[in-house]
């Protein structure tokens, strides 16, 4: 099993990015899920079936990939603003 974590931050987007992921169904700021899964095909049938993600967008954003087969620091954030 691995954790599948994709984050996507609008904070400094603007008009000009008009092409820009929108990853979630609704208006964020910055949004990020993690999903544990034996694959990333899997990963995203579950997003899908929550029916509050975008997959079509999720898919143009690679995630970060945890093996959990040792011992880490599993995510981290600071946020300064």
């Amino acid at each position: 099993m691995h954790l599948f974590v994709w984050r996507h931050s609008k904070r400094f987007s603007s008009w000009s990015m008009l092409d820009e992921p929108h990853i979630h169904k609704e208006n964020y700021l910055q949004a990020e899920v993690t999903v544990l899964a034996a694959s990333k095909a899997e990963a995203l049938q579950l997003l899908e079936r929550s029916g509050h993600w975008n997959i079509e967008d999720l898919l143009r954003i690679e995630p970060e990939v945890i093996p959990l087969d040792a011992a880490r620091i599993i995510t981290s954030h600071v946020d300064f603003q």
